[in-house]
């Protein structure tokens, strides 16, 4: 659909259609919603940004939890979203050798220990042996490091779920 038809969509459309852009987290589309219309695919794109740079610190840290672990519980348990399933697969995070399966539940630990939300990577910009090595790396990180980075990965994730429904400009 292209820019005019996301402007025209009734709430209900709206949401079923942008409800998962941001993982778990539909309050986002229906706040977008009453800030059309976008002029433009990129207009879209800073809407969600700003909305998201606007939440409090507290906020955004209840954004990121709710992701799920990269190849973790919800891999392992099919409750995965569709658009998770999508990203993990095409990253190779389905196909995993048994102790690759192993290292990443270790350092997803590790990290979640460490930060208190888990590792957030685009998926779709990455294949496992490069998650693999970031998530080890963002392990050293220092929080208020890796929290601004993990909220500029979920805008990058967001913007490539939008992306894939909009048409570009």
């Amino acid at each position: 659909m292209d820019i005019s038809a996301v402007n025209n969509l009734s709430f209900e459309d709206y949401f079923n259609v942008f409800g998962n852009v941001v993982e778990k987290s539909p309050f986002i589309a229906a706040a977008l919603w009453s800030r059309r219309p976008f002029n433009s695919l990129n207009d879209m794109h800073v809407a969600i940004d700003h909305f998201i740079d606007d939440l409090t610190e507290s906020g955004k840290v209840g954004l990121l939890r709710c992701y799920s672990e990269l190849a973790g519980r919800d891999l392992q348990g099919g409750t995965l979203s569709r658009e998770s399933q999508e990203e993990q697969a095409q990253a190779g995070l389905y196909t995993l050798q048994s102790w690759e399966a192993s290292h990443i539940t270790q350092l997803n630990t590790k990290y979640w220990e460490k930060f208190g939300f888990p590792f957030i990577i685009c998926a779709r910009m990455n294949d496992k042996d490069r998650i693999l090595q970031q998530l080890s790396e963002c392990c050293r990180n220092e929080y208020v490091v890796e929290f601004l980075r993990a909220i500029e990965e979920v805008k990058k994730i967001c913007h490539l779920r939008v992306q894939a429904l909009v048409l570009t400009d």
